[in-house]
């Protein structure tokens, strides 16, 4: 036990596993395919982000784990990163489909599932 003018002892984390995943396989772990109703929540939220097809989703997640800002502002000012909108939840609860879904703390990205 420490007294009040000790420094703690530092957790010991090691008997828990190290995680030797990089950035891309954690996304990866985190990345499934989904209906509207999983993904409806986030949007509710507003935690949700479209991904155009056109580009990879794990890079987009990449760039988003990296705060890379230059990449996520030009993918907003083009249209290909979005925050959707009532007409999109609308279009989406009428005509149900399957997305792909990777979620990065706080953002849930979606893209139509290939």
């Amino acid at each position: 036990m420490n007294t009040p003018d000790q420094s703690p002892e530092p957790m010991k984390y090691g008997i828990l596993g190290e995680d030797t995943q990089n950035t891309e396989e954690k996304l990866k772990k985190y990345t499934g395919v989904v209906d509207w109703p999983y993904l409806e929540p986030h949007y509710e939220s507003g935690a949700l982000l479209y991904v155009d097809p056109s580009l990879s989703i794990t890079e987009v997640g990449m760039a988003l784990t990296e705060d890379d800002k230059p990449k996520i502002e030009g993918w907003l000012k083009s249209g290909d990163l979005v925050k959707p909108s009532a007409p999109h939840k609308d279009w989406w609860e009428k005509n149900p489909q399957s997305f792909t879904a990777l979620v990065v703390s706080p953002f849930v990205l979606m893209q139509p599932a290939p």
